[in-house]
């Protein structure tokens, strides 16, 4: 993107159409990425197997910790980079972002080989039984041990293109991976008949096809792009500017996760069919979070830009319309979901016992989708400030304070349902708490500049 462009994007643009501009490419990929995330669970439930899908299931969390590190490098690079360019400074991006890429890998490449050393006890704990243990192990051995560093890397390289303003070709590479995967899924599984490993090995193909997509992309921009991916630039210089907001998402993915690996292993309790049941409907429910993440990933540069320019007009009216539109689209999501619940189900597995369960779980879960929907936008809006503080605060009693100790309440005492119902209860809960934190930064934003007016 040129000078010129990049400063009527932020800084004119009517807000609509900026947050469009950034938003639109990030949603489409965001969804793009879910579906080849669905397609693993909808290619390998149509083999009619539940303990294939429970495995798969099973491991889910665990993947997506890889989303975690993503967020922890990538998205806590990209908004300094964001801020920044707001305040002119182009000069430090090479570092931040050389940083952001290579620190990444090595932390990744480090966790992947700490997977496959302590495999056994970590399937266990997830909830791994005799007859979900060998498709499980299968599954983490390619997606996380073998697919791990090429997932980060792909996550982090879009998070830092986006920064710059390049919602386009950061999309272009998260879709072009998706589609991949969504084109190998049937051609490994059924075709090679590998099952559970088939889909592993599509979902690691491809996520290392979109790191070779965003090089390229990179090499192309030459010199429009202040990002570098040399490691001559590497440096520890703002490892704690990075990891203020990075740590927060990079938070709240592994908490996210450490609660879907309590309900998981809680509902092994009950059973395998009823993990695969959770497992599809969790894949489900996660497509609109993907597109409200997509919402936030989109407006968190002009956040970031406007704060960092002392614009906080601009700034606000960004958030509140992408709030706005976020609970929109829930709302069209959750009308789909409660009325098509039985048909979306039976589409992903065949098998009578499971997809009639998983109905009855999605009605239940997609409840708290709007809510959800704004208590992220406010995390991310805050940590786009550089505000990681107040973001983590929330992140943590959201899913540390609240969701895990509520889940094992609610199981004791109601059951399996009542996990489902866990959600809710909890975002209801945290809705006046983010609001509240974020009107508190609001102010104490809004006297220093009452007094420069003044």
């Amino acid at each position: 993107m040129s000078e010129v462009s990049e400063k009527e994007l932020f800084e004119t643009m009517p807000v609509p159409r900026a947050v469009a501009t950034l938003a639109v490419p990030t949603i489409i990929s965001q969804a793009v990425t879910m579906i080849y995330n669905l397609a693993d669970t909808f290619f390998v439930g149509q083999i009619g197997n539940p303990y294939m899908v429970a495995a798969v299931s099973l491991v889910s969390p665990w993947f997506n910790l890889l989303t975690a590190l993503g967020n922890l490098f990538g998205l806590g690079g990209g908004s300094l980079i964001s801020r920044m360019l707001g305040r002119q400074d182009h000069k430090n991006v090479k570092n931040v972002s050389a940083f952001s890429v290579w620190g990444g890998a090595v932390t990744t490449l480090l966790f992947s080989v700490l997977t496959f050393a302590f495999r056994t006890p970590l399937l266990e704990s997830l909830g791994a039984s005799p007859d979900t243990y060998e498709y499980a192990e299968s599954y983490l051995n390619w997606v996380v041990v073998l697919g791990g560093v090429p997932t980060m890397l792909s996550l982090t390289l879009g998070h830092l293109l986006r920064s710059e303003g390049h919602a386009r070709p950061a999309s272009g590479g998260m879709m072009f991976g998706g589609i991949l995967n969504v084109a190998l899924d049937p051609v490994l599984i059924f075709g090679f008949q590998l099952g559970v490993a088939g889909a592993a090995i599509a979902t690691a193909f491809s996520n290392l096809a979109s790191v070779v997509f965003f090089v390229i992309m990179y090499a192309r921009l030459g010199e429009r792009t202040s990002v570098s991916l040399f490691p001559k630039y590497f440096t520890f210089r703002f490892t704690g500017q990075i990891f203020s907001v990075g740590l927060v998402s990079a938070l709240a993915t592994a908490l996210g996760n450490a609660s879907n690996m309590v309900i998981v292993k809680l509902s092994s309790g009950y059973g395998d069919i009823p993990v695969a049941a959770y497992g599809i409907v969790k894949r489900i429910d996660q497509f609109p979070l993907n597109v409200s993440m997509g919402l936030c990933q989109g407006f968190m540069p002009l956040v970031g830009y406007n704060y960092a320019s002392g614009n906080y007009k601009r700034m606000r009216s960004v958030s509140f319309f992408s709030w706005k539109a976020a609970i929109i689209m829930s709302a069209c999501f959750v009308a789909c979901f409660a009325i098509f619940a039985p048909q979306i189900l039976h589409l992903f597995i065949p098998e009578a016992q499971t997809s009639t369960l998983g109905a009855s779980f999605l009605r239940i879960a997609c409840l708290a989708v709007p809510l959800t929907a704004v208590n992220f936008l406010i995390s991310y809006t805050l940590q786009a400030m550089g505000k990681g503080t107040q973001s983590a605060i929330l992140t943590f009693s959201r899913q540390g304070l609240l969701n895990i100790p509520l889940l094992i309440v609610m199981d004791l005492t109601v059951g399996l349902y009542g996990m489902i119902w866990t959600q809710l209860l909890v975002e209801v809960i945290m809705l006046p708490v983010s609001f509240g934190m974020y009107m508190h930064t609001w102010r104490r934003l809004k006297q220093p500049q009452a007094l420069k007016d003044g």
